[in-house]
């Protein structure tokens, strides 16, 4: 009897979950004939159809539904194989799959990489960023081994740990009256206007509440997808905004006109660490992964 490969039942998988051609191919890093071609393949192989094709887009069958729960077991099966392998062998070794989120990725990346691919040469790093939301999904359908994200908001049923804090900076225009000031109360949010980010980041759920309990209100018209945009609005005079310390130093030098003042030992702040799915063979390999991180990252 002639078996469905793993790689058919990821596309299942990916498809099932999107029900779009494309971005199941995208999510896959194949082309979009590649995945329909494999799962054309999949239901010659299983004899039955699995998604019912029309101009109108992509619905899953009565057959694909029932099968998809054993699809997913598979696949977690497989990773649970490979991971136990891996485990075996020198720690931190061949392949990991790291999910990061914008806020951090950009920043703290580029300082800290290079330390760790000396420290451990033998490791190949699959990086992937995307929102907390969205990185958690990849994790637990096996798409990712380890997220690096803030690790202070509720993440679900993962394992976590802090790696180190990053303290909240109020970032405003060179010439508004707090500029040069020793020290920020976060009570001088309730006087300006202050810009966050979209929907779907963590850092907006994060700063979104320290903004309210200060009389804030949020600028009214604008949301941005990137610290980046926000910056340059502030820098332009448009506002304020709640900058975490690891951004500072890329952001400033993006936007002459920015300038940030620190609340204090007791102000605001977020807590950087990687988040792992629970039971994995591999935590204690992700937990000196996040040590040779905080380690780079101290330096």
């Amino acid at each position: 009897m002639e078996r469905p490969t793993l790689r058919q039942l990821e596309y299942f998988v990916a498809l099932a979950e999107r029900l779009n051609f494309r971005k199941a191919a995208e999510a896959c890093f194949v082309s979009q004939p590649t995945l329909s071609g494999q799962i054309a393949q999949l239901e010659g192989t299983l004899r039955a159809q699995l998604f019912e094709r029309n101009p109108r887009g992509v619905r899953m069958t009565r057959a694909g539904e029932a099968l998809l729960p054993a699809a997913r077991e598979t696949l977690d099966a497989s990773d649970r194989l490979s991971q136990l392998a891996c485990s075996l062998g020198a720690p931190l070794t061949g392949p990991l799959r790291l999910g990061v989120i914008p806020t951090v990725g950009p920043y703290l990346l580029p300082r800290v990489l290079p330390r760790v691919q000396e420290e451990y040469p033998e490791l190949q790093l699959f990086l992937r960023e995307d929102t907390t939301d969205r990185l958690l999904a990849q994790l637990d359908a096996g798409e990712l081994d380890v997220l690096l994200l803030a690790v202070d908001i509720d993440l679900g049923p993962v394992e976590k740990e802090s790696l180190f804090s990053d303290p909240f900076l109020l970032a405003v225009r060179d010439d508004d009256a707090l500029a040069g000031a020793p020290e920020a109360s976060v009570d001088d949010l309730g006087e300006r206007n202050v810009l966050l980010l979209d929907e779907g980041h963590c850092l907006r759920d994060q700063t979104l509440p320290i903004c309210e309990a200060a009389g804030n209100a949020e600028l009214r018209g604008f949301r941005a997808s990137s610290l980046g945009t926000i910056t340059q609005m502030v820098a332009a005079g448009l506002g304020a905004t709640l900058l975490p310390e690891l951004a500072v130093e890329r952001e400033s030098a993006a936007a002459p006109r920015l300038t940030t003042v620190p609340f204090g030992a007791d102000g605001p702040s977020r807590q950087v660490g990687i988040a792992w799915r629970k039971g994995s063979p591999r935590a204690e390999e992700y937990r000196a992964l996040g040590r040779a991180i905080a380690t780079a990252y101290m330096a």
